[in-house]
């Protein structure tokens, strides 16, 4: 399960955030994360309670922002969105896509006190 060091590393660059800026507490935190990132949304809320406790970000609530994927059509020459990776395109049906979007992961808020 990756999502483990993923809120790992989450958490590293909270403290290291809190440390520059003076902060000691963290609220909530709002993770942007795509649809075809490969991160199990579920598997990181679970992950995120097991690896703030005790820090800064104990008892924080975690906030996702899903991203939709997107891609670019080559046959249709425009962008479409997709679900998952090697989907077809869901106007044509062609297989000639190349990803635009929807593959992060990134922090996109604290809420800190």
């Amino acid at each position: 399960m990756h999502e483990m060091s993923l809120c790992e590393g989450v958490l590293q660059v909270i403290q290291d955030h809190a440390e520059r800026q003076g902060f000691s507490r963290v609220e909530t935190v709002w993770l942007e994360i795509g649809a075809l990132s490969g991160v199990e949304v579920e598997a990181m809320r679970f992950c995120f309670d097991a690896v703030v406790r005790g820090s800064l970000a104990d008892g924080a609530r975690l906030e996702i922002v899903e991203v939709p994927g997107e891609a670019w059509c080559m046959k249709c020459a425009r962008g479409v969105r997709v679900a998952q990776r090697f989907d077809a395109c869901p106007d044509c049906g062609s297989y000639q896509l190349q990803v635009t979007g929807g593959t992060e992961m990134k922090i996109k808020e604290l809420e800190v006190e």
